[in-house]
């Protein structure tokens, strides 16, 4: 995946959200059902998210400014744009790119484990046979899908250093794209990790490879005073 003058890119995964909040509840007591008022593009921060937010302005606020990003490139959605104006406010070249948005679920959006097996058992079923990142649920986005649209995205960058707050899915498939992982290894990393919220994982340009650097790191949160979070995204947890 080549960005033209690109050297170093970073992702940054939001903080903790009232929905990663909820949808942890509704797994827990076995719900079919998670209950968030909102569209998915309006959940707010959770306070610990909030925390977790102005943790990592603390962090950035300790670099060295060589160490900042030339170019910040959020998702649209509230709980990454807060999280990128908590962590670098003012921040002269910040964007917001809707390619960076979390995987849309079409019928299944709102729906927790249990409730995507018990109301569509054949959409369960779909997805077995056909895997995880080939998977579009009817009227939603398949792990391909969202990776189509971030390959478009990297080939824009336009910065030396670029910064992306996005969501946990886009953790996962930028290793995909970056790093030229087989679609096994992207299904085995969601199957056994979880990226935390506030979280970093970057890479660095070497003799024109991308080489992976940080790795979901978390530790800037615990030396700046908030807890690292691994709620899950129903984006990448659900179908």
């Amino acid at each position: 995946m080549d960005s033209l003058g690109v050297d170093w890119i970073g992702l940054i995964r939001h903080g903790e959200s009232s929905g990663n909040v909820a949808w942890h509840a509704a797994e827990a007591a076995g719900h079919e059902m998670i209950d968030i008022p909102l569209r998915d593009a309006d959940v707010p921060l959770s306070p610990e998210g909030e925390r977790q937010g102005r943790a990592l302005g603390r962090w950035f606020a300790t670099m060295p400014r060589e160490q900042w990003p030339d170019l910040v490139v959020s998702s649209p959605y509230r709980r990454t744009i807060d999280t990128a104006r908590l962590a670098l406010r003012g921040h002269p070249r910040t964007l917001v790119d809707e390619r960076l948005r979390d995987r849309e679920l079409g019928v299944l959006d709102l729906l927790t484990t249990h409730g995507v097996a018990k109301r569509y058992p054949e959409e369960s079923a779909r997805e077995r046979r056909l895997g995880k990142f080939y998977y579009r649920p009817p009227g939603g986005e398949s792990w391909a899908d969202v990776a189509l649209r971030l390959r478009s995205l990297l080939r824009d960058l336009d910065g030396r250093r670029v910064l992306l707050f996005g969501h946990e899915i886009t953790a996962y498939l930028l290793r995909y794209l970056l790093e030229c992982l087989p679609e096994r290894d992207i299904a085995a990393f969601a199957r056994n990790s979880v990226v935390p919220n506030g979280s970093l994982t970057s890479w660095r340009r070497e003799e024109g490879l991308w080489v992976l650097e940080r790795e979901f790191e978390a530790a800037h949160l615990v030396e700046q005073g908030a807890e690292p979070t691994t709620s899950e995204d129903t984006a990448t947890r659900t179908a």
